[in-house]
């Protein structure tokens, strides 16, 4: 018996079987992004959140905050934003998109809050992470935890086949 749902007249019950063993995941995935998340024990980064206040907002998904100016562009895209102060206290979400717009610092967030953001609002926002190999060694400086494998050919190198005198795919190594 799996997971147990009470309703109003009745219940439900999920029976699993023995091939419920091979939905759960074991040891590590071959793929070229980082499995770890941002900040996590295996990724090993510090996150420093970023304290800002809002100074105009559409009053759903996009803000702006001076706060931020300084930073490069995209630098908090995927990051997590949570609401310290307003309506929205408590309220978290990721960052869509981050960039300069007028001299002042937009966000654009994936999630609604339940309240309108209004101006004032508190938040705090953290860097975020695109899980590229690039990305870790350039902006964290932390190519030495990344958690995935960047140098395996992907579909594309695979389905490609061999091209009459390509010298390259002789057998050796890619890399040398």
């Amino acid at each position: 018996v799996g997971e147990i749902r009470r309703g109003d007249t009745g219940f439900t019950a999920e029976v699993r079987g023995l091939a419920k063993a091979f939905d759960e995941e074991r040891g590590r995935l071959y793929m070229r992004s980082c499995s770890a998340d941002l900040g996590d024990g295996r990724c090993g980064v510090a996150l420093a959140a970023v304290a800002a206040n809002v100074v105009t907002s559409d009053g759903r998904l996009g803000l702006t905050a001076p706060a931020l100016v300084g930073l490069a562009d995209g630098h908090f895209t995927g990051g997590r934003l949570v609401f310290t102060a307003g309506a929205n206290v408590g309220f978290a979400t990721e960052v869509k998109r981050h960039g300069a717009a007028g001299g002042l610092v937009a966000l654009q967030l994936w999630q609604a809050p339940p309240a309108p953001i209004a101006a004032g609002d508190a938040f705090t926002v953290s860097p975020g992470c695109d899980k590229s190999f690039a990305t870790c060694q350039a902006k964290f400086g932390n190519s030495i935890n990344f958690r995935g494998f960047p140098h395996i050919p992907g579909n594309d190198f695979i389905i490609g086949g061999v091209r009459p005198g390509d010298g390259t795919l002789d057998g050796g190594s890619l890399f040398r």
